[in-house]
């Protein structure tokens, strides 16, 4: 039983299913407290939030994370009881595990090891945890952001543990994530008798060529570190139910994943010049829940190469493919976010699982990146 392995298990034994914490933050507060840190409690809504610091001078270095976990899904389909921790063959199952209760108790044990050679370091040690990353996200991480940023207290440095590692610990680092704009489009027509078309105006028809050309339509083409954005519809709906009606209207629901060569405002009038040029009479409303954001090799980069290369033995790759996580918000207040955690192969599944191999050089990772950017 290892220190990090032990807070593990104690986390994961927590029932913290989105938007609850649990008590998972009460615990990591009273590590916390005992080495000195500074423990601000923010309970926005029904949410739980964690901000606490060590020290008063720069550089900052801040680790972020969640502690809410997704639901279950079917029980019985588990292997053992989802906030049971199980070990099976060298691998600890549980609700949580790699997404990102693993990566927590890595933060307190690896602060506590660093604090305990480098009693004074030269710069402060900040986390920021939330209870609402895998919920709708509008009580948690960004409220903090917002709180910190109205009191101008910036970040230097922060390293979100998110499941990053793909084959094996360490061998991915995500040095940035693409954007998330969503748009709900309503094509409006004439509902008619589907035997008397020129009585009526079918507004799939008349939506059916903006939408291929919406589709085929080449956004950006990407840089260094993204792939070009993306445009998907997710949702399509029009109709009555009637098989000899034609409908009044027609919901299109569509997402862009868009990296740092397009702008929101540019994907916006590139859209709303093609429904435009054909002619539609619609309703469009749009949806942002994150920007991009992108950390470019430098300090925080190098600092946590070097730190995977001295623990591991391994090169990393940086990455930026994914969805979004809280460093969309944490970005805005910091220019050097990275995230770096577990391997990530069984996040969000049944039976989902870390290496109990793993846990522990987690911790040596975030360790020794405090001894590269703090001594």
């Amino acid at each position: 039983m290892t220190p990090t392995l032990e807070l593990t298990l104690d986390l994961l034994t927590r029932r913290s299913v989105t938007p609850e914490d649990s008590g998972c933050q009460g615990l990591l507060a009273e590590r916390l407290q005992k080495l000195g840190f500074r423990i601000e409690p923010m309970r926005f809504g029904e949410v739980d939030n964690l901000w606490a610091r060590l020290g008063t001078e720069g550089p900052l270095l801040c680790f972020a994370g969640h502690t809410d976990v997704v639901p279950t899904g079917p029980l019985e389909k588990w292997g053992s009881d989802p906030f049971v921790p199980a070990i099976r063959d060298g691998m600890l199952y549980a609700r949580g595990a790699a997404d990102m209760k693993t990566s927590l108790a890595a933060f307190i044990t690896a602060i506590e090891g660093f604090l305990a050679e480098y009693p004074q370091p030269k710069g402060s040690i900040a986390l920021l945890i939330t209870s609402d990353e895998e919920g709708i996200a509008t009580e948690g991480t960004v409220k903090v952001v917002e709180t910190l940023k109205g009191r101008k207290e910036w970040l230097d440095y922060c390293i979100v543990g998110e499941p990053t590692s793909t084959a094996r610990l360490g061998d991915t680092l995500k040095n940035g994530r693409r954007g998330s704009l969503s748009g709900a489009l309503t094509v409006k027509g004439v509902q008619g008798h589907i035997a008397y078309p020129h009585l009526a105006k079918n507004p799939i028809h008349l939506a059916a060529p903006a939408i291929a050309e919406l589709a085929n339509t080449a956004w950006d083409a990407g840089n260094e570190y993204f792939p070009p954005t993306t445009w998907q519809i997710s949702n399509i709906h029009g109709g009555t139910g009637a098989s000899n009606v034609i409908p009044g209207e027609v919901k299109i629901d569509f997402n862009f994943r868009f990296s740092t060569a397009s702008t929101v405002e540019d994907l916006k009038e590139q859209v709303h010049a093609i429904l435009d040029r054909h002619g539609l009479n619609y309703n469009l409303a749009w949806s942002l829940s994150g920007k991009p954001f992108l950390t470019p090799k430098g300090p925080l980069v190098e600092a946590l190469s070097r730190a995977i290369k001295s623990v591991t033995g391994a090169d990393t790759e940086l990455s930026t493919s994914g969805g979004t996580s809280d460093g969309r918000f944490i970005a805005d207040i910091c220019p050097q976010v990275v995230e770096i955690g577990p391997v990530n192969a069984t996040i969000h599944k049944i039976d989902e699982c870390v290496a109990v191999a793993d846990i522990e050089p987690l911790s040596a990772i975030y360790r020794h990146t405090l001894i590269n950017l703090l001594t």
